[in-house]
């Protein structure tokens, strides 16, 4: 009897890669140690602060998403009501990971879903008075985390200016910023 041996095909899919932004500012030839060096000294400390609120949502038993979307819950509200859809816009996440979180957070007593009075399909998003306790906690320790930090960004921020002379310099935050999302 023969038996039929099945070959393993093994398919590769191209890798992931991010998509190429238009209009992009492109560094010029003139880049010089400063600029290399303000630019490291900006991204450090950026994910100084990154670490830094990552830790203390973390002592505060929250994880950093959680404290991201109950800041931006409260942050973003004065624009209208919070839906699951602006939340994960927000938190630059898909839909599907910003109804999970909705769902641990409610769980956690840290959030409250309300059906939208004008709207019966949308669900809109309200912080408990637990979840604004501790976004008020959170708040504080970071809003003096930024103070202690500003004179050293603002430091940096004034070498950009003087070393880019203006457009350019608005261009390379944009490059860096875009790049830590």
């Amino acid at each position: 009897m023969l038996q039929s041996k099945r070959r393993s095909i093994k398919t590769t899919r191209p890798a992931k890669t991010r998509p190429v932004k238009k209009n992009r500012p492109v560094a010029s030839a003139s880049m010089g140690t400063a600029d290399y060096e303000a630019l490291a000294r900006f991204r450090y400390q950026i994910r100084k602060f990154l670490t830094f609120s990552e830790e203390a949502a973390h002592q505060s038993g929250l994880t950093s998403q959680q404290h991201q979307a109950m800041l931006a819950i409260k942050g973003f509200s004065k624009q209208g009501a919070v839906t699951v859809g602006k939340l994960a816009e927000f938190l630059l996440i898909k839909h599907h990971t910003a109804v999970e979180l909705t769902d641990r957070m409610t769980k956690l007593g840290l959030l409250s879903r309300e059906v939208d009075q004008d709207d019966g399909r949308r669900v809109l998003l309200k912080l408990t008075r637990k979840g604004e306790q501790r976004l008020q906690r959170l708040s504080k320790v970071h809003l003096d985390e930024l103070r202690s930090a500003s004179p050293t960004i603002a430091r940096i921020l004034k070498s950009f200016r003087a070393i880019s002379q203006g457009a350019l310099f608005w261009g390379w935050c944009h490059l860096i910023l875009s790049d830590l999302v």
